[in-house]
């Protein structure tokens, strides 16, 4: 019997690839699409999400593409893989995704392919939006400046082309490379790590998309798992998906307290601490969840 057979699931549903169906519509995820979608929707220019390792910015940057419709809106997304990027590379890459089919060589020509083409994109009635996942690799003045130019392609009363950042916190410093170009951010938002009733919500809500019937964690084990994750989701499912699979192994039908304990020690997690962000955003009190753990760690 597999993994999957033993618990009755459809799919796995702790896995860390992307995958729609698995979009888990927090309250601030929500806040936060909503605030780019009006930076867009307005044609601010420039919008910045920013968020910690594993808080669920590319996940959010494809949610907000597929709430793109073609008919309105001419969208892409481009992920920033390293930061030997070149302003040639990013203006070349947003006029080939934005349907400039035959980009020029030449610096100025590009230019005037890009800006003709967003005229038409503009004719049509749609807005042009171009989504940069992975903001932080853009480590130079000149790729600021870049998008700096890029933002000024506009007509009278309106901006042509609108940009979203989605980074890591040093977005901030790469933005600072350019004081023109951070002067222009006209929407920001701060993804956090979850709550402790978030984190309970996340793992109910992965494991009903992929088909299971109940819960498959003790209550007392949710804490912990919250605890070691530091509430960030990439975290959770990594820690979820080895309980489980652990908890397979042992032939039982939901991981407990031993068990996430085994886990977080297995994944080096038994010394990190709780991030401060993590611990204040709790809607309990802070207290009584230090003394709940510490009552948990007692009996596993």
């Amino acid at each position: 019997m597999s993994y999957l057979e033993h618990y009755g699931l459809e799919k796995d549903p702790f896995s860390n690839a992307p995958d729609a169906r698995f979009y888990f519509n927090s309250e601030q995820h929500g806040q936060a699409l909503l605030r780019l979608m009006y930076a867009v929707d307005s044609n601010k220019g420039l919008a910045v999400l920013v968020g910690g390792v594993g808080t669920g910015k590319t996940t959010l940057a494809r949610r907000m593409l597929d709430n793109l419709p073609e008919q309105k809106y001419e969208s892409s997304l481009l992920v920033m893989l390293h930061s030997g990027i070149t302003p040639d590379w990013i203006v070349t890459r947003i006029a080939l995704q934005l349907g400039v089919e035959e980009p020029a060589s030449d610096r100025i020509k590009l230019l005037k392919q890009l800006y003709s083409r967003l005229l038409e994109i503009e004719e049509e009635g749609r807005c042009a939006v171009v989504l940069i996942d992975e903001a932080q690799m853009l480590q130079s003045r000149e790729l600021m400046e870049e998008f700096r130019g890029l933002l000024n392609l506009e007509i009278p009363g309106k901006k042509l082309l609108n940009i979203v950042f989605f980074g890591l916190p040093e977005v901030e410093e790469c933005l600072a490379l350019d004081e023109p170009l951070a002067q222009r951010v006209a929407v920001k938002y701060h993804l956090k790590s979850m709550t402790v009733d978030t984190t309970t919500s996340y793992i109910k809500h992965r494991l009903q998309v992929a088909g299971a019937k109940r819960m498959l964690f003790t209550g007392d084990a949710i804490p912990l798992i919250y605890r070691y994750s530091g509430g960030v989701p990439r975290l959770i499912n990594t820690i979820c998906d080895n309980c489980l699979f652990e908890a397979y192994l042992r032939r039982m039908n939901e991981a407990n307290t031993k068990i996430v304990h085994s886990v977080a020690g297995d994944l080096g997690l038994l010394q990190l601490p709780l991030s401060e962000t993590a611990r204040v955003q709790s809607s309990d009190d802070l207290s009584d969840i230090e003394n709940m753990l510490e009552r948990l760690e007692q009996k596993g």
